[in-house]
């Protein structure tokens, strides 16, 4: 896909990944959609990418507000090419910790915001994707972010591991049932990367983590990310996988 003629969604797009995501396509000539649900740094996002782009505050949690959001975004940019799923939260915690008992409802909530969330995006992204016509035998493409938690989660990271290993789960699936409507499906696994996540974190455990990746031996940068995206938007081949952007990091 011509990445001038992308007619994006993205969740999570006021900050981070989504964000980086949303300057690169808009830089690049594309329109974009921020669904976020932070209004005042969606509305301050949309108003620096320019005239291109529209904020819609949104749940990623919620169907009614996913699909409702989506249909502004398609009535904003005439349809949609490419959905970007970049909402998540953290969710880290022990099972038994000194507080007592993780409650069944803090686990949820990390289900509800990354996979269902997730899923929602992908179900109303498609549902519009399947209208556009051709071009070069596809119709659109739909990227989620995972992350090597997946494959490799930490003590305390048990709900998002969980969520995370799903979404590398969905990709192929997906990608197999969309092919007849031709829609690419594709996740990327980021690494340590430097986001409002990792805001928290202190200098010098900031140092450690970072001292423990391998080349290059620092946190990721969301424009990195964001270049990921743009290869696989424009490499037509690239389908049903999950790429680990990672600097060879392997989580202890």
């Amino acid at each position: 896909m011509d990445i001038s003629t992308t007619k994006a969604i993205i969740s999570g797009g006021a900050s981070g990944l989504g964000f980086a995501c949303a300057q690169m396509l808009t830089q690049q000539g594309g329109k974009v959609a921020l669904l976020d649900i932070n209004q005042e740094q969606g509305e301050m996002a949309a108003k620096e990418l320019g005239s291109n782009t529209i904020f819609v505050k949104t749940d990623i949690s919620q169907e009614v507000e996913v699909e409702s959001a989506t249909d502004q975004a398609a009535d904003f940019m005439g349809g949609i090419n490419l959905a970007i799923g970049c909402a998540g939260i953290l969710g880290a915690g022990l099972i038994h910790s000194k507080k007592g008992p993780m409650p069944a409802g803090y686990f949820q909530k990390v289900v509800d915001i990354n996979l269902i969330g997730s899923f929602l995006l992908t179900r109303a992204a498609s549902r519009h994707m399947q209208l556009n016509e051709t071009t070069d035998g596809e119709r659109g493409i739909i990227i989620h972010t995972a992350s090597i938690a997946a494959y490799e989660g930490q003590v305390g990271q048990t709900a998002y591991s969980a969520t995370k290993a799903a979404i590398t789960g969905m990709i192929l699936p997906l990608a197999r049932e969309f092919a007849r409507i031709g829609v690419r499906v594709m996740a990327i696994a980021p690494g340590v990367f430097e986001t409002p996540m990792m805001e928290k974190i202190t200098p010098e455990i900031c140092e450690q983590i970072a001292a423990g990746i391998p080349n290059p031996s620092r946190f990721g940068k969301p424009n990195e990310f964001a270049a990921t995206v743009k290869h696989i938007v424009e490499n037509q081949y690239l389908n049903g996988n999950t790429i680990r952007l990672d600097a060879a990091a392997r989580l202890q």
